[in-house]
């Protein structure tokens, strides 16, 4: 009789486990010779040598499952023991699969030309209205190279410039005040890494996400960068952030023309970048339109009412100035 000892060290073991420990419990079942013991990351297991050496292979089988597709179920379990490929449709178009296994992919053109321009360009834009899906995209694509070893950390960042409301009113420490900028990337991290394993990646920066003003200094090497809302960044901003690539690093740049916070008298450092980049090779540009708008149908019936506004404001304005 020998004792191996099994570290699940990628993935959350909770949902591993399964609910109330459900889905260990059928592998204990499908092995009634051994003596299996499970606490936290750690699963023991004592018995025969062969025997345990099998159990072994198929817990990392298992784990290589509810690595890549976030779930495991009681077929997944059942096939893989009995050394069985998984029922599992592969699907070419996924990017990575969402909590509970949820397929995440590039559900119109442009969002599938992102996932292309991101695996042929080092440095990407991705422009266009709110609702279009380019920041969960770009996150999606940072969490699918980390998975696939292809970088060692994920950079989020975007600019803390405020739409109506003052910083300093903002209650807390400067984290507390900085953290509502940041919120709709942590919401999508969420929908795609478990809770637990994204706290360790968190706590051991492995993914980071700071406000646009932390980049200084820095060099990104081995990662993915993406910086969200990037029409709210002033020449001098982007600059900086664009010349923080480093080897082996990929940048996607997101941002709405249309949205700029900045007051008026600052030029958006987005339109000027885009002008400047335009010809220059290895950066991939995708523009996305209100027909790419995922949200609640009517996102997309009040960027067209804005859009018409802007219009008219623009051909009163110049109707009066010819007067």
């Amino acid at each position: 009789m020998i004792e191996r000892i099994i570290i699940l060290d990628n993935v959350d073991p909770v949902s591993f486990y399964g609910v109330n420990n459900s889905n260990m419990q059928l592998i204990k079942n499908l092995y009634p010779k051994l003596r299996v013991s499970a606490r936290g990351s750690v699963i023991k297991v004592i018995g025969e040598d062969s025997e345990t050496a099998d159990f072994e292979k198929a817990i990392k089988a298992l784990e290589a499952h509810a690595s890549q597709y976030n779930s495991l179920n009681e077929d997944v379990i059942i096939d893989i023991v009995k050394g069985e490929a998984p029922r599992e449709l592969k699907r070419d178009d996924v990017i990575i699969y969402g909590i509970n296994g949820k397929p995440i992919v590039g559900r119109t053109p442009n969002q599938q030309k992102l996932v292309e321009e991101f695996s042929h360009n080092d440095l990407t834009f991705a422009l266009g209205p709110a609702g279009t899906g380019k920041t969960y995209v770009a996150i999606a694509l940072a969490v699918r190279a980390l998975k696939n070893r292809e970088a060692r950390k994920i950079i989020l960042s975007r600019p803390a410039v405020e739409a109506g409301e003052k910083l300093g009113f903002l209650p807390g420490d400067m984290k507390d005040k900085i953290d509502p900028y940041l919120q709709p990337l942590y919401d999508a991290l969420e929908d795609m890494i478990p809770a637990v394993k994204l706290r360790e990646y968190m706590d051991t920066k492995v993914i980071q996400i700071a406000p646009l003003a932390f980049m200084r200094g820095r060099t990104l090497n081995d990662a993915v960068i993406v910086l969200d809302e990037a029409q709210n960044t002033t020449t001098h901003q982007i600059k900086m952030f664009l010349t923080r690539l480093g080897m082996n690093a990929k940048m996607i740049i997101t941002g709405d023309v249309t949205q700029i916070d900045l007051p008026r008298s600052t030029r958006s450092g987005l339109i000027e970048a885009l002008r400047v980049l335009k010809d220059v090779p290895g950066i991939g540009r995708v523009e996305f339109g209100k027909k790419d708008i995922i949200r609640h149908q009517l996102v997309q019936r009040i960027v067209e009412a804005y859009e018409c506004y802007d219009k008219e404001c623009e051909r009163q304005s110049s109707e009066t100035e010819q007067q």
